[in-house]
């Protein structure tokens, strides 16, 4: 029961998060795949980082952890700059694009350190199955995205530089 409902605690963070910010999906998936592919880099360093600080002990809750983190920052920082959705109705499918995308992720990194058995395992391995074809449409729907990007027209950048 504990999976569920810390990956849905989690799904609904990464949404609120993203359809706070207004930010376009296009970017914001992009920089999870570069998160995700630095996490397989620093995946062994990661942990022992975080450990070294002393604010979690040395385990496997430390390792997903840091792979999280590490997943999760580019976006985190892209959350605060880059282009806007201008409505509502775009900014909820961007928002869950953009958690779909990242649950998709981040759900090897949790796995380490989540209690995988019965139902909470059979949920898991079915998620883990989609993963890849998950992914892989994210990531062409963000490059799509960021084809439909317009810069801001020139009245409001100089609305904003006074």
């Amino acid at each position: 029961m504990i999976v569920p409902v810390v990956f849905i605690g989690l799904a609904l963070v990464l949404f609120i998060g993203a359809f706070l910010s207004k930010r376009r999906f296009g970017l914001l998936g992009l920089a999870l795949t570069a998160g995700a592919t630095v996490s397989t880099i620093w995946s062994d360093s990661a942990g022992l980082i975080i450990s070294m600080t002393g604010l979690v002990p040395v385990g496997p809750l430390t390792n997903a952890l840091a792979l999280s983190i590490v997943v999760l920052l580019p976006a985190i920082v892209l959350l605060f700059h880059g282009y806007k959705y201008k409505s509502v109705f775009s900014r909820i499918i961007g928002s869950l694009l953009f958690t779909i995308l990242a649950v998709a992720f981040l759900l090897e990194p949790i796995a380490f350190a989540l209690p995988l058995e019965g139902t909470s395992a059979y949920l898991y391995n079915q998620a883990v199955s989609y993963k890849d074809l998950v992914i892989s449409a994210g990531v062409i729907l963000a490059v799509v995205d960021l084809f439909f990007t317009k810069p801001a027209p020139k009245s409001e950048k100089d609305s904003k530089k006074k």
